[in-house]
């Protein structure tokens, strides 16, 4: 057994140390012994522990890969996240405001994708092991909030009706005011048999929503999410922000950078998240890829009362970025792109007229090269905040505001 001092914490939570050499659930300036494999310390043991090690919340962490840093203390997995998306933007050369960062608080996930297999005997039910295939049951899970482990017993029900021994279902739920709405893909093809089974199902768990597949197999009644107070129907596994306090967070931020702008343009709008909102006070048009989150949103703002005009536009922007001509008549524009980034949709932000753009990331790597090309134009990036609700993951979330004092191109 040899020893080694771990220096720092990886993008994906193992400790690091001379060599390099990764070792899991360590932190730096831990000494630890161990057995290496490779580039891995296996077997570690940790001789000297950090002052931030605190002992694991959730007693599934150790064969769980849902979470990564629960062994850290808050104020230290704060500040690395902080520290990547520093590292990421000092890459390209860039300097900002750094706001401290908000944290969700435990138990708060509203929207989590479990994996279930079916056993000899019974169902199980959770999330991989860390770069495993194993299905690991999270009975006590206390990322998410309790009404989604309530649906467990749905799950199950459904993967002894319609799983395989050799198959993983994989179970998309959304909490919603009506109960909960689940997508369920990888289960066995539907005959007339199984869906009177999910059917019945639905209204035996007082489940909103069931689909299976691309088919809705029951209803009980449509569920609804709330932006800010305004209703809307997602469409079935439709992407929201993992918790309703991050979202609430991102709101904030985003209304701050958008600012007093009268017209907004709401790039990668999804079903709403901020388009809706912000129509209390500005005219929002809205572009999303995919037409049922259009839909979704456009049939939201038409129950809501006390909104300027929206209007939706479906469109791929990775293949049909909005141009500048298109652009000039927006004083503000909101980006929140996947983790691919919108580098064709930046560029020709840059190379319009808007001086004022709200921006939501989930890659630093994407957003830090998004942002210089922002910057090369004459845009300031103001400020940078960190909106961590995916607690205890190696994941990072940001909001920033970019502003510019001249009209460009």
């Amino acid at each position: 057994m040899s020893e080694w001092v771990i220096e720092r914490l990886g993008h994906l939570g193992d400790g690091i140390a001379a060599g390099p050499v990764f070792a899991q659930r360590c932190l730096p300036g831990e000494r630890i012994t161990g057995r290496l494999e490779g580039d891995r310390i296996e077997d570690v043991r940790i001789l000297e522990p950090s002052p931030h090690r605190v002992s694991p919340p959730c007693r599934h962490f150790k064969s769980c890969g849902g979470c990564a840093v629960q062994h850290a203390d808050d104020a230290f997995v704060a500040e690395w996240k902080l520290g990547i998306v520093r590292t990421a933007l000092e890459a390209h050369g860039l300097e900002t405001e750094y706001r401290p960062v908000h944290s969700s608080p435990a138990r708060s996930r509203r929207r989590a994708v479990f994996s279930g297999r079916r056993t000899k005997r019974d169902a199980l039910i959770g999330f991989h092991g860390r770069a495993s295939d194993v299905v690991i049951d999270v009975p006590g899970c206390v990322l998410v909030e309790p009404a989604l482990l309530a649906a467990r017993p749905a799950l199950a029900e459904m993967i002894l009706l319609g799983g395989s021994r050799k198959g993983e279902l994989s179970f998309t739920v959304t909490l919603s005011a009506e109960g909960p709405d689940i997508a369920v893909s990888g289960g066995k093809p539907l005959d007339l048999d199984l869906r009177m089974a999910l059917a019945g199902l639905v209204e035996r768990h007082g489940l909103s929503r069931l689909s299976w597949g691309d088919e809705v197999v029951g209803l009980r009644a449509a569920p609804r999410v709330d932006f800010d107070g305004i209703a809307v129907t997602p469409p079935p596994g439709a992407f929201l922000q993992a918790t309703r306090d991050g979202e609430t967070a991102l709101l904030k931020a985003i209304t701050e950078a958008v600012g007093s702008a009268r017209q907004a343009v709401d790039l990668f709008a999804g079903c709403g998240t901020f388009t809706l909102p912000l129509a209390r006070h500005a005219e929002l048009h809205a572009v999303e890829g995919a037409k049922e989150l259009t839909d979704a949103l456009i049939a939201g703002w038409r129950n809501a009362s006390g909104l300027k005009h929206v209007s939706a536009e479906t469109r791929d922007l990775f293949r049909r970025p909005l141009l500048p001509d298109e652009l000039r008549k927006f004083e503000a524009a909101i980006i929140d792109p996947p983790r691919a980034g919108a580098l064709a949709q930046t560029e020709q932000l840059a190379a319009s007229g808007i001086d004022r753009v709200a921006a939501v990331s989930c890659n630093p790597v994407t957003f830090a090269r998004d942002a210089g090309l922002l910057v090369a134009a004459g845009f300031r990036l103001d400020w940078v905040q960190v909106v961590d609700q995916f607690r205890w993951s190696t994941h990072v979330e940001l909001a920033a505001s970019f502003s510019r004092d001249h009209i460009g191109g």
